[in-house]
């Protein structure tokens, strides 16, 4: 199987209208089970994979999503670009709920997340300046401003634990920090498709001011799902359009040799298990 775009849809983004010759699938991982089946279809004339990060119904939280998992299954069906929508928090008065951000850089504050295949035997270090694919995210800026939508370029996503929204203390102190989104589930998305050499970027929407905007400090689940649910259908217009420009030629960016001097450990010194494990992401380079 050979499906080289993938789609991870956020919160009230569980299902894409639009693909034809549907077929759901059950991907096992050896790191588990992903969030949810797999989604397979055509949409605008492309082959796409689609997965609820969150599993349909919304069951996980953000900490217990099988990150390693949901990567590698669509690594394992060919995914070389993956397209994430997020519902964020705005640190900023100029992002306003319901608008759109395209972000280029990435701080990570989780706490309680696994975000490498490494380890156990085998060390690698890939290099992360730009955590999100720079090609990609600027076919997906280009694609959000034809949909007349207000996207906002560039911007540093911080991501959080959760599953609570911040204090107002963290708020302002991440707004200090000169952070624009807050999200909670990016960062792990964003070094496991590095380290799976796959391209990334997200399309955040804004859905509140998180807490330390003066006259939005208090922020609550309904109101975050109201101002979702009005972005979600453009989302997927803006997702579909994206699928329709992007190539499935080779890649000429650095996603997709990421891994050529990362990987720190001698061959004869892996163990042959962990290289079995691995052996979809390191058959490029290790034998």
């Amino acid at each position: 199987m050979n499906v080289k775009i993938g789609i991870i849809g956020g919160s009230g983004f569980y299902q894409i209208e639009g693909l034809t010759e549907v077929e759901s699938i059950e991907v096992e991982t050896p790191f588990g089970k992903p969030s949810d089946d797999l989604i397979l279809g055509k949409l605008e004339g492309q082959s796409v994979v689609f997965l609820p990060r969150h599993g349909v119904g919304h069951p996980l939280l953000p900490s217990d999503i099988n990150v390693r998992a949901n990567i590698y299954a669509l690594k394992s069906l060919g995914v070389e670009s993956i397209i994430s929508v997020s519902a964020v928090g705005s640190l900023r008065q100029e992002i306003e709920p319901r608008h759109f951000v395209v972000p280029d850089q990435l701080y990570d504050h989780t706490k309680n997340r696994i975000s490498t295949f490494f380890g156990q035997g085998i060390t690698a270090h890939i290099s992360l300046a730009h955590p999100f694919c720079q090609d990609l995210s600027k076919m997906l800026y280009e694609t959000a401003v034809e949909e007349g939508v207000t996207v906002h370029n560039g911007g540093t996503y911080i991501c959080m634990e959760g599953p609570a929204f911040s204090t107002k203390a963290e708020s302002n102190v991440y707004r200090q920090l000169g952070f624009d989104i807050i999200g909670m589930t990016a960062a792990p998305e964003a070094k496991l498709a590095r380290e799976a050499e796959m391209c990334f970027t997200v399309l955040a929407c804004s859905t509140d001011y998180d807490c330390w905007h003066p006259e939005h400090d208090d922020v609550t689940t309904e109101m975050i799902l109201d101002n979702l649910r009005s972005n979600v259908e453009v989302s997927k217009q803006i997702v579909k359009n994206l699928v329709s420009k992007i190539s499935t030629e080779e890649r000429s960016c650095e996603c997709s040799t990421a891994l050529q001097y990362a990987i720190a450990t001698q061959e004869d010194a892996i163990p042959i298990t962990k290289k079995h494990q691995l052996k979809l992401l390191l058959q490029k380079y290790i034998t």
